[in-house]
């Protein structure tokens, strides 16, 4: 009786956590393809197939579920970064970036095109002007990721292929607001592959201080 009690539990749980997961990816498609301020509830509910009372069990409105896409995606890149960074040595800019933002520019939003999670990030960053919530999801997420960027860096040095007397937190944020650049041309142009930010990281990384001739 007991077991039986505890696969049902585990069942339900399974089934809640799908439920939110279908909540949140309809939810995502309908913000990166029309905007969040022109996404209606209603709007959410036809991608979903859920009636309200469903969706309305797990988030209370839009802005609910637009902070639980920023607290997740942040946290899915940070948990990304940091398994990357466990490898000896640690793979230097060009090589971690690149898996990573493929993984959420191109396959994040199941069924939409590879701006479409692009565009969200824009659009969360927008919307941090009016929502004070998600402007600390915003900063919480933006800070994990400068400690797990400075801690990379950190291991640079220790591996001596960065040069000591540069503060971790300059080159972290350096390399962050690279990243976010990437993502805010992808958004607005659409036309650039992670294939180039790699390639230019890795050209920028190949400069040396005496004149190449």
């Amino acid at each position: 009786m007991a077991t039986a009690i505890r696969v049902k539990a585990r069942v339900s749980q399974e089934h809640l956590d799908a439920r939110r997961r279908q909540i949140l990816d309809g939810a995502a498609r309908c913000f990166a393809r029309n905007g969040f301020h022109a996404t209606s509830v209603q709007d959410v509910l036809g991608a979903v197939g859920l009636s309200a009372g469903a969706v309305y069990r797990y988030f209370r409105g839009k802005d609910e579920i637009i902070a639980a896409i920023a607290t997740e995606a942040f946290a899915g890149i940070r948990g990304a970064f940091e398994e990357a960074s466990r490898a000896t040595p640690p793979p230097t800019p060009d090589v971690l970036i690149g898996p990573v933002l493929r993984l959420f520019l191109e396959e994040r939003i199941e069924g939409a095109d590879r701006q479409a999670f692009a565009r969200l990030i824009i659009q969360v960053r927008t919307e941090t002007l009016r929502n004070e919530r998600l402007a600390r999801t915003l900063s919480e997420g933006y800070n994990g990721m400068r400690v797990v960027w400075a801690d990379l860096v950190a291991l640079y040095k220790e591996g001596g292929i960065l040069a000591a007397d540069v503060p971790a937190d300059h080159v972290a944020r350096t390399l962050i607001a690279v990243v976010q650049g990437f993502i805010a041309q992808q958004a607005l142009f659409g036309d650039v592959a992670v294939d180039v930010l790699e390639d230019g990281i890795r050209g920028l990384m190949s400069m040396s201080v005496d004149p190449i001739r």
